[in-house]
């Protein structure tokens, strides 16, 4: 039995799906409801585990602020993001893919 899995992943963003649900925003100009698909549609690379990074949804990370969604690009642990609902997404996407 195998105990490890090869991913191409360089890296792994992780979006909060509770706050993704509070917020109730639409990220991007397709009017996405979640910003964790948004961030996949627009990074390059391929899907899944042979995408060059992943896009990860976690329960909840307890910060949970209004009109907005928290990012942590595992890259920079020490620094988490807010996304609001009107961040250029393009913008933000080809940070994270960097």
């Amino acid at each position: 039995m195998k105990t490890e899995i090869r991913a191409n992943w360089s890296h792994a963003v992780l979006v909060c799906k509770k706050c993704q649900k509070r917020a109730k925003a639409s990220f991007g100009p397709e009017e996405t409801p979640s910003l964790a698909k948004a961030l996949k549609r627009r990074l390059p690379g391929g899907k899944g585990r042979k995408a060059r990074l992943g896009v990860i949804e976690v329960p909840c990370l307890d910060i949970c602020p209004k009109n907005g969604v928290v990012l942590i690009d595992t890259r920079h642990p020490d620094s988490w993001r807010i996304v609001r609902e009107d961040a250029d997404i393009d913008r933000l996407a080809e940070e994270l893919s960097t």
